[in-house]
């Protein structure tokens, strides 16, 4: 009787230990979201990762996350951002690599923080001396409440981006620079060498960053005898002309281009070659 009694004892803690094992195992949600991102920017990218907790019925600026104090930006491990070459953050040079994003807010203004310990979870462990840059920026009051801890880029050209950050009420931003320009031609001029030359993709970079346009326009007619039957190229070609001053060769070139449209019933380029030769016309 006592043998069977052990056994059962037994064999029930063997259960109840697996049972817990097993549980051990189980996935389950995280409080706050991981979300990466990653956002092209001219010929690179730039790479950001964070933790995205909620409001969940909490007063979070000057209560959950105290003004005048080092936050770790979101929960849990803090922000990770990462660029491909050399970039200037409001008027400060930072070098291609791995950082990590701390704030101090306040009401009004932030100071944001680019640290080279990236690898935090909170800001316990902060130390002033891994700064790279810091600087502070203005922060705004928002209409609306936003539940969850918000970053993104925002207002992207071909040579800068605009990261902002908002939750609660507080909205606040800075702005990432790059200039590829130099990269940029030297690999177009690469690429004239080649039997493919990138003419209207040449000619399009040198109209959109205020550059040679005698060349741009050059390019622009390779494209053409190239492809005479194509309205994109009329377009961009008529770009060209109206942007170097020659309104009656940007109206014939768009006057073209949207014949050529037409007969192929292509509506985008019915509107666009449309709309520089009203352009040309004012």
């Amino acid at each position: 009787m006592k043998k069977s009694i052990l056994t059962l004892c037994a064999a029930t803690l063997l259960t109840f230990s697996l049972s817990s094992t097993s549980f051990a195992q189980v996935k389950l949600p995280q409080a706050s979201s991981t979300t990466s991102i990653t956002q092209g920017l001219g010929i690179k990218n730039l790479s950001l990762s964070y933790q995205r907790p909620n409001i969940n019925g909490r007063v979070i600026f000057g209560g959950l996350v105290p003004y005048n104090e080092v936050w770790r930006t979101g929960a849990n491990n803090i922000p990770v951002i990462k660029f491909e070459e050399e970039v200037t953050i409001e008027g400060n040079k930072v070098p291609a690599g791995t950082y990590g994003i701390l704030t101090i807010p306040t009401q009004g203004e932030w100071t944001i923080i680019l640290t080279k310990n990236s690898n935090q979870w909170g800001a316990y462990t902060y130390d002033k001396k891994d700064d790279l840059i810091r600087f502070n920026v203005k922060s705004t009051k928002l209409p609306n409440k936003v539940e969850t801890f918000t970053m993104q880029f925002e207002n992207v050209t071909t040579n800068a981006a605009t990261l902002s950050l908002a939750w609660e009420n507080a909205y606040t931003k800075f702005t990432i620079k790059v200039d590829q320009t130099k990269e940029i031609l030297a690999n177009i001029d690469e690429a004239m060498k080649g039997d493919k030359k990138p003419y209207l993709q040449a000619a399009q970079f040198y109209l959109t960053n205020n550059l040679d346009l005698n060349k741009a326009l050059v390019w622009a007619n390779e494209a053409e005898k190239g492809n005479p039957e194509a309205p994109y190229i009329r377009y961009w070609k008529a770009k060209i002309q109206l942007k170097a001053g020659d309104k009656k060769g940007a109206i014939a070139t768009a006057k073209k281009g949207l014949e050529i449209a037409q007969k192929e019933n292509n509506t985008e380029y019915v509107k666009l070659n449309t709309q520089v030769i009203q352009e040309a016309n004012k």
